[in-house]
């Protein structure tokens, strides 16, 4: 394996990577801060909630999940598998549209936006570096 991506779509990929890995990490560290930088603060340690309050649980496995992408993507990059790099654009414009619901729904606050904006765009850098990695590879 390669210690650097091999492609523009590769490029994208890992950054996408390295920031959701990062993100990840900073929400298993600090919860409060990773909520803090997603706009979504919550004015109180979520390790101490109220009862039935279950925010620390949930940062918790969306953190480990971010981790978890963010080191899957690299991987991927660093393999500049490029079937992976196709299959994420569809699924990363669900994501995108899915957060804009839940804004749009008051299921989650208006900073919530920045997530989908960061997926919605990072989709459309993947989609369209493929494209351009096509027809490099085509002449």
């Amino acid at each position: 394996m390669r210690q650097l991506p091999r492609s523009l779509s590769g490029w994208t990929m890992a950054v996408f990577g390295v920031l959701a890995a990062v993100m990840g990490l900073v929400g298993l560290a600090s919860p409060n801060l990773l909520l803090t930088v997603l706009g979504m603060e919550t004015g109180r340690d979520p390790g101490l909630s109220a009862a039935g309050d279950h925010t620390a649980a949930f940062v918790t496995a969306s953190s480990m999940a971010a981790l978890n992408m963010g080191v899957y993507y690299v991987l991927a990059a660093l393999s500049d598998w490029k079937p992976f790099f196709r299959w994420t654009v569809p699924f990363r414009l669900l994501t995108f549209t899915v957060f804009c619901l839940a804004v749009l729904t008051g299921r989650a606050p208006a900073a919530f936006l920045g997530v989908a904006v960061w997926e919605g765009l990072g989709a459309l850098a993947t989609g369209l570096a493929l494209r351009y990695d096509a027809r490099r590879a085509a002449t």
